[in-house]
């Protein structure tokens, strides 16, 4: 068995995506981030110079010493669940993992260079083995996506903004970009859970997956329709206070809450978008190079303004009113001028319109 995984055959039958660009289940405000910065002239070269501050060798170095990296001996169970998620999402070379102990369950990948995923003993004990398949498969869709890059950044400037916290202004200007990747990196969160299905291919483990993050080992006290109701609850309930209060809680997070999580996955499973790519439908690696930075960011703004028109959450109501109305009142005005301009250039030299009455607005 190669390195890269791609003799590698999956334990059932699950289908594989050969050349799979990670556009493919991208969040589209994470999409249009990550399109845009990659365009960027120079982008790589700055990263490069950024990653000699950055603690990446650090890291390594901490995890290679003070927790288990996994192979054909050590999780050899973990070991065969990366390599089945990097063949299926035909990922060329296997990232480096490593079990970390912690009671909490997490999971993260990071690197600049070359990308890691860590996960806790929490995290591998909560979960059975298509639950934790599903959480291997979103670590290595980060990875295919090279979100590993901007969470190692994102770790760096959280640690860099505690150190410089008694600085005047230094820490607003820190925290400031913090917030901004936060923001992303929520989004790339919602892209990796998508990657996470795509490797299980299991929904019902990805729902129970969230579920225990959420509620521990008490699956059998819980359920996928009740716990789904409650992020349909979450964002239905309240008024506008409770609007604002979402939003401060979600701020300091690096996840969206594991409701939205589940809601949104869902919801994603039963697109058409989602079974294009289950029948072998998808945007190839080798074509990333002739992606639109300009439709990218058209697809996501698209996607903001239906969720602003499809929430039920009282501040996006108010706000896709406000939008709704400003975007009426616009249509109206340039009716009435229009209509004015075409009245006076099409009018008689008694200054009555030839033809046809008048239209209602």
């Amino acid at each position: 068995m190669t390195e890269t995984g791609r003799e590698n055959v999956p334990s059932r039958t699950r289908r594989r995506f050969p050349g799979i660009s990670s556009r493919a289940y991208e969040h589209p405000a994470d999409r249009s981030a990550l399109v845009a910065l990659r365009k960027l002239s120079g982008f790589d070269t700055v990263f490069k110079a950024l990653s000699g501050l950055l603690p990446e060798r650090s890291l390594r170095l901490l995890y290679l010493s003070d927790s288990v990296r996994v192979s054909d001996v050590q999780f050899a169970h973990l070991h065969d669940m990366l390599r089945d998620a990097c063949y299926i999402l035909d990922l060329e070379k296997v990232p480096s993992m490593y079990v970390t102990q912690d009671p909490k369950p997490n999971a993260l990948c990071i690197g600049l260079d070359e990308p890691i995923i860590v996960v806790t003993t929490g995290l591998v004990e909560l979960l059975d083995e298509e639950e934790m398949r599903a959480v291997v498969g979103h670590e290595v869709g980060h990875a295919l996506s090279g979100h590993s890059v901007y969470r190692t950044v994102l770790l760096f400037l959280t640690s860099l903004a505690l150190k410089v916290a008694w600085i005047p202004l230094g820490n607003v200007t820190i925290m400031a970009i913090v917030t901004a990747l936060r923001e992303w990196f929520r989004k790339s969160e919602l892209s990796a859970d998508r990657a996470g299905l795509l490797v299980g291919q299991d929904v019902q483990a990805s729902m129970r997956g969230l579920m225990k993050l959420a509620g521990g080992h008490h699956l059998h006290e819980m359920n996928v329709d009740a716990f789904l109701a409650q992020a349909e609850e979450y964002e239905e309930s309240g008024d506008l206070r409770d609007s604002v209060l979402k939003i401060l809680n979600v701020l300091p997070r690096t996840h969206p809450f594991t409701t939205v999580r589940a809601a949104e996955l869902k919801k994603w499973a039963e697109s058409r978008d989602f079974q294009r790519i289950m029948d072998g439908h998808y945007p190839r690696r080798s074509e990333d190079k002739d992606t639109s930075v300009t439709d990218s960011f058209r697809e996501s703004a698209g996607h903001y303004a239906e969720t602003v028109r499809g929430s039920k959450d009282p501040l996006m109501k108010l706000v896709g009113d406000i939008a709704g109305g400003a975007g009426d009142l616009g249509g109206r005005l340039f009716e009435k001028f229009s209509g004015a301009a075409g009245g006076r250039s099409g009018s008689d030299g008694d200054g009555r319109e030839d033809g046809g009455g008048k239209g209602t607005a």
